[in-house]
């Protein structure tokens, strides 16, 4: 269950109660929905706390650290014990010379030893020259750790600009519906006007009938909404896994003062952006493998021991205990390693190649976000300003048309600009946060969307 939290930024009691009551009406329940308040901040904990994808990625980091940990003890010695209870037998023939017969021996003696014996026998080999492998290979493990914490990093910028789109839509949506109530209570009442103005001669039967038409216009536009919002409403839920409707309290945002240059996001992009870091540590990893397949080229050189633990049932031609030092060098492998440094390096340079695409791709993606933020802040701006003269021309419309001085169009007209206006500003607000996520997110900063929140110096509550 998600815990409701109120920040600074969050909506009167009032206008939560509004808002209930919309989903409310939106959903079509009798009562009131099991609804909770979060606010964006709070969210995106949630979401981080209960997102598979997140533990998926965090399980990739657990499997290549243990990887890594698996491979950093690679230049200890390697130590076993090979212990066998063996049945043997070993014949011997010898001569006994010119000695044997004086002594009342045969010229040649057969003998046989054997039996069951117990054979503890201590081993150890220790590495002292590789070749280069050991180093590459250990290298590679912590490249693998870093690539791992990329994929952390790039779904966590993923389900953030999933939240953004979710969290800001359920407003988009909550905030349309109620200029849809607005719309059809404005032709609801011009509806009535213009009947009344019928019967008392001053208004025609084809200007009620626009006026009908336009308040069942409205009403379906009202319905759409409605629907609207109860599919943005259970959508969040899942993305949150609440069981019950989540009930946002940031409200849609602009920042009217322009951001950061453009230079500043590009060049973020280039070095804090997940995929490139995932792809930097992909050119690591391939990079290592072109200098294992080297070594492969190389003699190895080692230490060695064993031990004999229990001597007196030793065979004859076994020693009490061995120690040396060993080369060894394969001449010819059932692989070719020419081919295989060959596929190695082929490797890397589709590795550093896809880097350098990565960048260019993360510039025009920023280039982009950049210009619609500005775009989407601009319009936004623009019908900010022509919202009140919208409204007041409403006004007047609606009294001329009472003192027989406008058409029922012209305030049907007025009607639909002003709503229009209310949606338009709706969409460039709702546009903007998720142009800004998108910008953010391309150039590797998403988590300091919550920052220009706070900066934010104009908002549309629902």
């Amino acid at each position: 269950m998600i815990v409701p939290v109120f920040r600074s930024h969050a909506l009167g009691l009032g206008q939560l109660a509004a808002i209930a009551a919309t989903f409310t009406s939106a959903l079509g329940q009798a009562q009131a929905l099991p609804a909770v308040s979060i606010s964006f901040e709070a969210a995106s904990i949630r979401l981080i706390e209960v997102s598979d994808g997140l533990a998926a990625n965090a399980a990739q980091v657990k499997a290549k650290q243990a990887q890594a940990g698996a491979v950093a003890t690679l230049r200890r010695p390697e130590i076993s014990i090979d212990v066998k209870e063996l049945d043997y037998q070993k014949s011997l023939a010898l001569s006994t010379g010119t000695i044997g017969p004086s002594l009342g021996l045969p010229a040649n003696l057969d003998l046989a030893v054997g039996g069951w014996a117990f054979r503890p026998v201590v081993s150890a080999v220790m590495p002292l020259y590789s070749g280069g492998q050991i180093g590459a290979t250990q290298n590679a493990a912590r490249a693998g750790i870093r690539e791992a914490e990329a994929g952390v990093a790039d779904t966590g910028q993923s389900i953030t600009l999933q939240l953004v789109q979710a969290y800001f839509g359920q407003q988009l949506a909550a905030a349309v519906l109620a200029v849809r109530t607005d719309a059809r209570g404005g032709l609801e009442r011009h509806f009535q006007d213009a009947r009344k103005l019928e019967r008392q001669g001053f208004a025609s039967r084809a200007q009620v009938l626009q006026a009908q038409v336009a308040r069942d216009d409205a009403e379906r536009d009202y319905q759409k909404a409605g629907n609207d919002l109860a599919t943005a409403t259970a959508y969040l839920a899942n993305l949150l896994h609440s069981d019950a409707a989540v009930l946002p309290t940031t409200p849609l945002f602009i920042l009217s003062t322009k951001m950061e240059s453009l230079d500043e996001f590009i060049a973020s992009a280039e070095t804090r952006h997940p995929q490139v870091g995932r792809l930097g540590a992909l050119g690591d990893q391939a990079r290592e493998g072109v200098r294992i397949q080297q070594a492969k080229q190389r003699p190895q050189v080692y230490l060695f021991g064993q031990y004999d633990l229990n001597r007196r049932e030793a065979l004859f031609t076994e020693p009490d205990y061995i120690y040396g030092i060993g080369l060894k060098y394969t001449f010819l492998s059932s692989t070719d390693r020419g081919q295989q440094v060959q596929a190695a390096r082929a490797s890397q340079a589709a590795a550093e190649a896809g880097l350098r695409q990565v960048k260019v791709d993360l510039a025009t993606a920023t280039t982009r976000a950049y210009n619609d933020l500005d775009t989407a802040r601009s319009q936004y701006l623009l019908l900010d300003s022509s919202l009140a003269a919208s409204a007041e021309n409403l006004r007047l419309q609606q009294l001329s048309f009472r003192e027989g001085l406008a058409t029922s169009l012209d305030v049907i007209d007025a009607q639909l600009r002003m709503s229009s206006a209310r949606v338009q500003r709706l969409q460039a607000a709702y546009q903007f946060d998720v142009t800004l996520a998108q910008l953010l997110a391309a150039s590797g900063q998403v988590d300091r969307f919550a920052s220009y929140i706070a900066r934010a110096d104009k908002s549309i509550a629902p």
